[in-house]
């Protein structure tokens, strides 16, 4: 027996199931629900509306195996065979992220083809996978922030067993998993649920119409997420969340939707026994964000800090256009290691007005924050999609991995950055409507137009050639150039996981002090330093040196307490 339920406040809605069609009994608030003793899982359904000749897919429905625009089909969760039962979870402080997509990590793009490269990341060292978002979307590749189905994963990709399978098996490997998650727009195609009830406001955000969290009917709206976070975490076994661009939930509400996701997961956590982890994308350069709920905050365990990537990047490529205008000075990078933000309540030349406010560094420890030298984003949303290997030498590849995962921050890695991949990631859409991906097409190609690309350098979304063009090569690994990146790779992180002064949170044990394209960074007894000039230089650690833990090129010398630095390259060192 199933019971099938759906909101629609202001409608009559019914049942059609296994082909044929039923009359649904209203219920409180606007709930539709009526039990079909003989419809189990794998019968598949839809709703009728009154407006409508045909059923359309379920708003909460498990799984679409036809897509978006098909029926949906019953799943019981309870059916699945897991074997991570042993498995206690992964903290966030002393971890180390690596964000995949599934449909370009391989070539064959599914759940289980990602597991066969598990091994991979084990070897590598890192403790969570952050998975791009993988819930339904019209189509058969994108980005993933098109989704339009919250709690069904992408049928091409596996559909939900599949995600299971990929969950269980990393879970066996060691390591945790964490789903990147939209709750801040539907997809532009597919998207029923706003036929059935008042999901949406009257406001709108970057993507489209903002969700209905505050004004009337919302209560059913913000269950609506909850349930879907829930889910994403009982059901699926996930570790964690990262809920994308928070700041375009629009909530008035006394109990922001944030805190109150941090509120039931917390209490999820309690039930399941181990730990969840909530993780926000924002651009407003706020530590309320993660701040525990008893100081004022929202209790949200960490955020994504674009001021360190933007600060590394910067001063890295040299590049200053767009965002990237008040960064890239050595300077820049001491406020960011030491503070977290650059801005922080100063002025944006890019925003044109004050942003953000200062990180109590006594109270918030860096582990909240999650940096990175690269992510889907900062790649895909260039131009062509080059990566940094198409754009700095190998040393100063290596001086900005160092500097990253030496830092008190929570690191995160894209996918194949560890060995300097050579593909691109590139903005890829397949839009089977022809509007829909003309309009792509047409705006991307004005969007880098207007910042001076020849449109005809600029990759069609919709070409198939982009999405094969961003997977990966895995032949790379072991072909030289690569290779030697790698090894660094493991070894930094490595010595992250054995140092304990590398993973101490603390902001106000950092100190930084920088000269002549040179830059040293001190947390208790050990030291980097980086020389991003291409001649050799000799740099004060301040310290007698006891030892060199760490070194990306040959030739560095260790005179009392300085460091003779070859060119572009970085020393960590235990210091007296």
């Amino acid at each position: 027996m199933t019971i099938f339920e759906v909101w629609a406040p202001e409608k009559p809605v019914r049942l059609v199931v296994g082909g044929r069609e039923h009359e649904m009994e209203s219920g409180d608030g606007g709930w539709w629900r009526l039990d079909v003793p003989d419809a189990g899982p794998g019968a598949d359904y839809g709703f009728v509306l009154p407006d409508q000749d045909k059923p359309l897919p379920d708003p909460r429905s498990p799984w679409q195996p036809e897509g978006v625009h098909g029926l949906s089909r019953v799943y019981d969760h309870s059916a699945f065979a897991w074997t991570d039962q042993a498995w206690t979870g992964r903290q966030l402080p002393g971890s180390v992220l690596y964000e995949l997509h599934i449909g370009t990590f391989t070539p064959e793009g599914t759940f289980d083809a990602a597991i066969a490269k598990l091994d991979h990341l084990v070897d590598l060292g890192v403790d969570m996978v952050e998975l791009l978002p993988v819930n339904a979307f019209n189509g058969t590749y994108n980005w993933g922030y098109d989704g339009v189905c919250w709690y069904a994963p992408h049928e091409t990709y596996g559909g939900p067993d599949g995600l299971k399978r990929f969950v269980d098996a990393a879970h066996a490997k060691g390591l945790g998993v964490v789903l990147d998650v939209v709750y801040n727009h539907f997809g532009p195609s597919g998207a029923y649920a706003p036929m059935f009830a008042p999901y949406l406001s009257t406001g709108s955000n970057t993507w489209g119409s903002s969700l209905n969290l505050d004004g009337p009917q919302s209560d059913d709206v913000r269950r609506y997420i909850a349930d879907s976070v829930l889910m994403w975490l009982r059901d699926y076994h996930v570790d964690g969340l990262r809920l994308d661009a928070v700041h375009a939930l629009h909530d008035e509400g006394a109990v922001h939707l944030l805190e109150m996701l941090a509120v039931e997961v917390e209490s999820l956590s309690a039930h399941v026994r181990r730990p969840l982890t909530l993780i926000a994308e924002s651009d407003l350069n706020d530590a309320k964000l993660i701040t525990p709920r008893e100081g004022g905050g929202y209790g949200l365990h960490a955020q994504w800090d674009d001021d360190v990537h933007h600060a590394l990047h910067a001063l890295l490529t040299g590049e200053r256009q767009g965002y990237y205008g008040d960064f890239g000075s050595l300077e820049c990078l001491r406020t960011v290691l030491e503070g977290a933000f650059f801005h922080a309540g100063t002025w944006s030349s890019f925003r044109g007005r004050r942003h953000g406010r200062p990180v109590d560094r006594q109270r918030v420890p860096g582990h909240r924050f999650v940096a990175f030298l690269q992510n889907h984003d900062q790649i895909g949303n260039r131009a062509i999609g080059d990566r940094l290997t198409a754009v700095l030498s190998p040393g100063l590849l290596k001086v900005g991995a160092t500097l990253l995962l030496t830092s008190p921050f929570t690191p995160m890695l894209f996918m194949g950055e560890e060995w300097a991949a050579s593909s691109p990631w590139q903005f890829f859409t397949s839009h089977p409507e022809p509007e829909l991906a003309a309009a792509v097409q047409t705006g991307r190609r004005k969007e880098f137009a207007r910042h001076g690309w020849d449109e005809a350098d600029v990759p069609d979304p919709q070409d198939p050639a982009t999405f094969e063009r961003s997977k990966l090569d895995w032949s790379e690994p072991e072909k030289p150039g690569h290779a030697e990146i790698l090894d660094l790779y493991k070894r930094l992180i490595h010595l992250r996981r054995t140092v304990p002064g590398l993973t101490d949170p603390w902001l106000h044990d950092v100190e930084v002090w920088h000269g002549d394209q040179h830059v040293v960074i001190r947390r208790g007894s050990h030291v980097v330093a980086a020389n991003l000039a291409g001649v050799e230089q000799t740099v004060s650690v301040r310290s007698p040196v006891r030892s060199v833990l760490l070194a990306t090129e040959p030739g560095a010398v260790v005179q009392r307490d300085r460091l003779v630095l070859p060119a572009e390259s970085a020393v960590v060192a235990l210091v007296r």
